[in-house]
């Protein structure tokens, strides 16, 4: 059975170029949009209005950065080449649909997600909340981190009964499978159709941003990136019973053991993937491909996605771009397997070269976070909306009617170098 959602008449369907529109009849009358147009702005603008602590934690990566600047510059080695006189009826055809042909599949109105991103209150006070508003009035996906600073139930209220909602495993110990269950049971009965399981963070990379502030969010006496593990009732009974008092009593334990939980510093193996299919109804995603090797063991184990991802840059430096294995990944598993990517993205065009390189969907992290430290609803919204529009309009002008890989596809693209 498919899972797609109604439109709903409250929530129309999201149109960039009316947002454009509008804006340019708002000039006429002399008034500026509350954010700006230039992604490139985004990033300094909202480091600007953050603590240390919270600027160093989103814009921080492993090491020297070397591996979020490769993802990058990776972007700018190919070109879009545009074709003329191409007859249009209307502007590109955004619409596309994950997992086609299996009772999964879902259809978006645009081949973008939000990231899985953590403690999103330390960038605004309102937090997850804010961005699965928007991401349900653009109506686009929202993948719920298990680093939540708000509960699964919560977020799910928030985002509403139109919303598109995948979630995302830190994935516990096997001597916690009671907990990992717990957590896969809960964010199915709120809704939630795809699971991403991160492979690449079973413990948080090397972070000179991070250290330098003394600032791991993971371990404070707060609700700040554990709030999943403080609201799910077998956790909160292991700890009860470990140390004799409940979380609330000391939040400093609790934090410390539930991050010890999800962050376990070893990793799962292959073997392990059969328990995740027989706990999870629905399409299992696999996020922090690099491979081509671990891309064909995705496609063996039977999971139906896999995300071609560094986690940008966050986790380990020195890393080769993930838009520099795409290709070669793509190539190798063709059709077999739903592919997503990741680490990044800023613009339009930037999705256009994902997209035309093989991936079905791409997940945007950092813009929607500045977006909602800018703005928190309002912000996250504009970044969703101004991507999309860019998005619509680059491909437009480039002859290219819709994102069907049978017209935007690699032929479209050249590599600078061949120039």
């Amino acid at each position: 059975m498919s899972q797609h959602r109604p439109d709903t008449a409250s929530n129309p369907e999201p149109n960039p170029i009316a947002y454009e529109q509008e804006v340019y009849a708002r000039g006429l009358k002399y008034q500026r949009p509350p954010f700006t147009f230039d992604s490139t702005q985004w990033e300094p603008l909202a480091l600007a209005r953050l603590s240390a602590e919270a600027r160093g934690y989103v814009y921080g990566c492993a090491g020297h950065r070397e591996t979020n600047d490769k993802n990058i510059a990776a972007f700018r080695k190919w070109g879009i080449v545009p074709r003329r006189m191409v007859k249009t009826t209307g502007f590109t055809d955004l619409s596309t649909v994950v997992f086609k042909g299996t009772k999964w599949e879902e259809k978006l109105s645009s081949p973008i997600a939000m990231a899985p991103v953590g403690v999103q209150r330390i960038f605004h006070s309102e937090g997850e909340t804010a961005a699965t508003m928007a991401a349900a009035k653009e109506k686009v996906p929202y993948i719920l981190s298990t680093a939540n600073s708000t509960s699964i139930e919560d977020v799910t209220k928030a985002n509403g009964e139109g919303g598109i909602r995948w979630y995302q495993l830190y994935w516990p110990t096997r001597e916690n499978d009671d907990i990992t269950i717990s957590l896969l049971q809960r964010a199915k009965k709120a809704g939630y159709t795809t699971l991403f399981v991160t492979l690449d963070t079973y413990i948080l990379g090397w972070r000179p941003s991070d250290m330098d502030n003394g600032y791991n969010p993971f371990l404070r006496a707060d609700n700040i990136g554990v709030e999943l593990g403080f609201t799910d009732p077998v956790f909160q009974k292991r700890f009860k019973e470990k140390l004799g008092k409940s979380i609330e009593e000391d939040k400093g334990a609790a934090a410390a053991d539930w991050t010890r939980t999800i962050f376990l510093g070893v990793s799962h193996g292959w073997e392990d993937v059969e328990f995740l299919k027989e706990h999870w109804d629905g399409p299992i995603v696999l996020k922090g491909i690099q491979t081509v090797e671990d891309a064909l063991k995705s496609v063996e184990v039977g999971v139906q996605g896999i995300v071609v991802s560094n986690h940008g840059g966050r986790q380990q430096d020195g890393g080769v771009s993930s838009l520099g294995m795409l290709p070669r990944i793509v190539d190798a598993v063709r059709d077999e397997i739903e592919i997503f990517f990741d680490s990044g993205i800023w613009c339009g065009a930037d999705i256009a070269k994902a997209l035309a390189l093989g991936a079905k969907c791409c997940l945007i992290g950092r813009p929607y976070i500045y977006g909602l430290a800018l703005g928190g609803e309002g912000g996250v919204s504009h970044v969703l909306k101004a991507l999309i529009g860019d998005l619509d309009l680059t491909l437009h002008l480039s002859g290219i009617p819709s994102v069907s890989r049978d017209v935007l596809n690699q032929k479209l693209l050249l590599r600078e170098e061949e120039l």
